[in-house]
């Protein structure tokens, strides 16, 4: 039986953004600590992200900034969700980010139906998520797209189908998104351990492991680069 990572290499490429858009027009991005631009700028609002994020893509005659998979953030700081008295550090990002206007549509990056769906509010959080399921060579796994929009899980339902390509939802805004600039979450999970529209996307440096192997490198399916 193949797995996982091997069926995604497999695959032809998929588009998560708005598919007018150019695959030259995207950037990579580094939002890691040991970026000396990020850190010189300062940003701590999701304004001054915004800005920083913005002017990078602009700077750089694109229009999408991606990145972020298995990368070490401070941005998590702001947020007690990532940090508190009674858990470890959460730091690592486990999925890829790609950075675009509000309200971009966001598309299905496989065929599959719908898992799950929330709004997981909160400073910090996803703010509205959809889980998609799906299954390829009797593999089951699922594709998460976190920061989205009110108006992507209006009206929506589990099991309503969606091609590969077909509109998901919209990137949302810092007012519902969890305070962040705009972008989508994204991110490929094997085993969803009884998740409900929602499934960690940041990691402490101790269950780094377990999240390489549950949540493989979006990229083997989007192949940007």
């Amino acid at each position: 039986m193949k797995s996982l990572v091997s069926i995604l290499n497999t695959l032809p490429a998929s588009r998560i953004l708005d598919a007018s858009i150019d695959i030259s027009k995207y950037i990579l991005l580094d939002l890691s600590s040991t970026n000396t631009e990020l850190v010189a700028s300062q940003p701590e609002t999701s304004d001054d992200f915004e800005d920083f994020i913005f002017n990078y893509i602009k700077n750089n005659n694109a229009e999408v900034a991606y990145g972020g998979y298995i990368e070490g953030r401070n941005l998590y700081k702001r947020s007690t969700i990532f940090k508190n008295d009674s858990v470890p550090e959460r730091n690592i990002h486990i999925g890829l980010d790609l950075w675009a206007k509000a309200g971009t549509p966001v598309l299905a990056a496989l065929d599959g139906k719908v898992h799950s769906f929330k709004n997981n509010e909160g400073f910090g959080d996803y703010g509205p998520t959809i889980i998609l399921e799906h299954e390829i060579e009797n593999e089951i796994f699922y594709t998460l797209y976190g920061h989205l929009s009110l108006e992507s899980i209006e009206n929506l339902t589990v099991g309503t189908i969606f091609k590969k390509g077909s509109q998901v939802g919209t990137l949302g805004n810092s007012a519902v998104n969890g305070d962040y600039a705009p972008h989508v979450h994204f991110q490929i999970i094997k085993n969803l351990q009884d998740k409900w529209g929602d499934y960690p996307g940041v990691c402490n440096t101790n269950d780094l492991n377990f999240y390489i192997e549950n949540c493989p490198d979006p990229n083997l399916l989007l192949k940007i680069t």
